[in-house]
């Protein structure tokens, strides 16, 4: 047995405690983080076959709007087409391979490669392909860009790269009652962003299922109303979707929206395996989620949604809250590529979890093992 086969054995067989009835309070051993023979079974196993939010759909409000990101390394780009359907496409041109969309977000009436000048439709059919005429056995009307799954709920587009994947929105709903008097299909998006930082997209899903970390990382912004010492409460209702409840230091008032009594006092977490998610508090969500691009880097798309009434109240405002969440993602993006170097080190060695981290954490970890080990989904009528 190579040392490469014997090392993700052991990765996955520490995965494998995480599925007992009382897992280990600890973090996953560094190699999890650095393994490039872990990455493609992730690669495999997870990207490949699970639903990201990618997007929201103020994001994508008119024919032709799209917004491109790569998930593992594979290319994907969503659009809104004329009809005002969705479209999840590979934007990789049939011809000779050349990627047509860079990362990021725009507007288009074609796909149009600027290599041969192949043209595509918004729905991904070939509309034109200069001078192949004479190629007999080339047939235009069969030739399209692959297509991917998309599912949009609530506002959030979902992606998955396997084309006959089951609908994420059954799962999703689980969850939807904690944030019936949030208004979320209501809400408009006032800020967004798409970054890329150098850490493992599971340092990143960590760093969003535990609060703990706001003690150090987020001393002036964050730990003032959302205390990092609190009790974090999480509730799994499958192993793709859960909610979780932060304590706030001062209740979170919302004038538009009628909030009870947990909501005013919680930051509301809904959390979708295997990266992205988002949190309520006040008149504010804020959805976060953590794409990888490579072993090593995560792309982190997100945005800020508020009533519609609040977003038209006061540009001040809104300016402020933009510079408030910039402030916060960059303390996280230093502390995660910091994280990420440090499980590097030969002396890296598994940590012992804080009981403040340990409902998210060990929930997150348990979803991974069950895609990565294979397990059977919970059914979803038994999830709650």
């Amino acid at each position: 047995m190579s040392v490469v086969t014997t090392q993700v054995d052991e990765i996955l067989s520490a995965l494998r405690e995480y599925l007992d009835d009382q897992p280990p309070a600890l973090t996953l051993p560094p190699a999890a983080y650095t393994s490039p023979e872990l990455w493609e079974l992730e690669r495999e196993r997870i990207f490949a076959h699970s639903w990201l939010l990618i997007a929201h759909g103020d994001q994508l409000a008119e024919p032709g709007d799209y917004v491109s990101t790569s998930i593992a390394g594979e290319p994907v780009v969503v659009v809104r087409a004329e009809d005002r359907a969705l479209h999840a496409l590979s934007p990789v041109c049939r011809h000779r391979l050349m990627l047509m969309v860079e990362p990021g977000a725009g507007r288009t009436d074609a796909f149009t490669c600027q290599y041969h000048l192949w043209k595509y439709g918004l729905d991904g059919q070939l509309r034109g392909a200069p001078h192949m005429g004479p190629n007999k056995d080339f047939d235009a009307r069969s030739c399209r860009l692959p297509r991917f799954a998309v599912e949009e709920w609530n506002g959030f587009v979902f992606v998955n790269l396997d084309a006959k994947a089951d609908a994420i929105g059954a799962h999703l709903d689980l969850g939807a009652q904690a944030f019936t008097n949030y208004r979320l299909s209501e809400m408009v998006q006032v800020d967004s962003w798409s970054v890329e930082w150098q850490a493992n997209w599971k340092v990143a899903m960590e760093n969003g299922h535990e609060n703990y970390h706001v003690l150090g990382l987020h001393r002036q912004t964050l730990e003032p109303f959302m205390p990092g010492g609190g009790d974090m409460y999480i509730e799994p209702y499958s192993p793709w979707v859960l909610h979780g409840r932060i304590p706030l230091a001062i209740p979170a008032m919302a004038p538009t929206l009628t909030l009870d009594e947990v909501q005013q006092t919680h930051g509301m977490l809904l959390m979708c395996f295997p990266t992205g998610g988002f949190i309520a508090f006040g008149d504010q969500v804020v959805w976060l989620s953590f794409v990888p691009s490579a072993i090593d880097r995560v792309r982190v798309l997100g945005g800020v949604l508020t009533p519609p009434e609040v977003s038209a109240s006061s540009e001040a405002v809104t300016r402020t809250q933009q510079a408030v969440t910039a402030m916060i993602n960059d303390e996280d993006r230093r502390g995660l590529e910091a994280v990420q170097r440090g499980v590097g080190s030969r002396f890296a060695a598994r940590g012992h979890l804080c009981p403040k981290e340990q409902p998210g954490m060990l929930a997150f970890y348990r979803n991974l093992a069950h895609a990565l080990l294979g397990k059977e989904p919970t059914d979803l009528s038994t999830a709650r």
